[in-house]
């Protein structure tokens, strides 16, 4: 191409058309369709009746349920709060009740009221529902965790832009204090939302900010020691692993059973799922299954360290060689400095908030 300019912006061209390529798989992909998927679901009670009534539920569903007995309420709601189970149907001639809890997912809760409104007709009986575990009315939906993941994702990774680039002329070390700093300071704004603005949280503040934390600076330790490789293509793997499979993993909006396999699986392991159901745990569920959740986000802080140091290491080991190539005058170093503030504008203006 003979236009240098033209040549320039085609590049520049390439990471936004790949934004919305993999944007529009990723979330399409995950929340486009929902169905159950090996929902699990409970069936209470002891005899051979309600074995048979759990094995006629699987059969007639397939794999869209797993279907599992309890013998007793109490045990059915143990297991709802412990976010084994999605609901769990009461039979009764004359007045079925089916369990569920929605601060777990009001989409699950949806799901198996669907499910199982249907078998209550079949007796010519209304189904009673019962809501074991509710979120607060400020947010009735419980989706309210899933946008403050956004929040402090967007955060996190455009402040990978601003320290990676801006910041490169600075040793690894100084980058990354400065990541868990401003990692803080983003923990710190998620925390305000979610108390005193939106009211998100009406306990545990601290325990949120603290897993803001985390989350956040395992975010930007990522970013910073994978711009020293990947430079203006950081923002890309960014938006990619805490946007694209992140989001879309994370049961904000859908858990892994309303989603296929592949989102289901990521669910186990990824930051942001770590992110809310850690945060579903603290505020509604008694801290039942928050040190799992805790250890996610605490991985991916030590990931995020280790790729550091190995930058830090990458860096020490090429600077010889660049100050050989870059001559120790003004006229050099302003020609660095140059260098950097231009790539960081490219790179800000690259960064896209979903």
């Amino acid at each position: 191409m003979r236009s240098p300019a033209l040549r320039h912006v085609l590049t520049h061209l390439i990471t936004p058309l790949l934004m919305c390529l993999g944007m529009g798989l990723a979330y399409m992909g995950a929340f486009v369709h929902p169905e159950p998927n090996h929902l699990p679901v409970a069936v209470v009670g002891a005899g051979p009746e309600a074995k048979v009534f759990a094995q006629t539920v699987k059969d007639t569903a397939g794999d869209r349920l797993d279907v599992r007995t309890v013998p007793t309420r109490t045990a059915a709601v143990h297991l709802l709060t412990s976010r084994t189970v999605t609901g769990a149907y009461v039979p009764s001639a004359k007045a079925p009740e089916l369990l569920v809890a929605s601060a777990a997912s009001d989409m699950g809760a949806t799901a198996v009221e669907k499910v199982f409104t249907p078998v209550a007709a079949e007796e010519g009986v209304p189904l009673k529902v019962t809501d074991v575990a509710r979120p607060v009315a400020d947010d009735p939906t419980g989706q309210g965790l899933f946008f403050l993941l956004i929040a402090v994702s967007i955060g996190s990774y455009a402040s990978v832009a601003a320290l990676g680039a801006a910041g490169g002329t600075l040793p690894m070390r100084i980058r990354a204090l400065l990541a868990l700093g401003v990692s803080a300071v983003v923990s710190g704004i998620g925390a305000l939302l979610a108390g005193p603005v939106f009211h998100l949280a009406h306990h545990a503040l601290a325990g949120v900010w603290g897993m803001a934390w985390l989350y956040s600076a395992g975010i930007l330790l990522i970013g910073v020691g994978l711009h020293t490789f990947l430079k203006r293509w950081t923002t890309l793997a960014m938006m990619v692993l805490f946007v694209m499979l992140n989001f879309t993993s994370s049961g904000g909006l859908f858990r892994p059973e309303l989603q296929n396999g592949f989102f289901g699986t990521l669910h186990a392991f990824w930051n942001g799922a770590g992110f809310v159901e850690g945060i579903r745990s603290l505020l509604y569920f008694g801290d039942d299954g928050l040190g799992r959740d805790v250890w996610t986000l605490v991985v991916w802080l030590l990931v995020g360290l280790a790729v550091t140091a190995v930058a830090a290491a990458y860096e020490r080991a090429k600077a010889p060689a660049a100050r050989m190539a870059v001559p120790d005058s003004p006229a050099g170093h302003t020609a660095e400095v140059a260098e950097a503030e231009a790539e960081t504008e490219a790179e800000e203006e690259e960064t896209v908030g979903v």
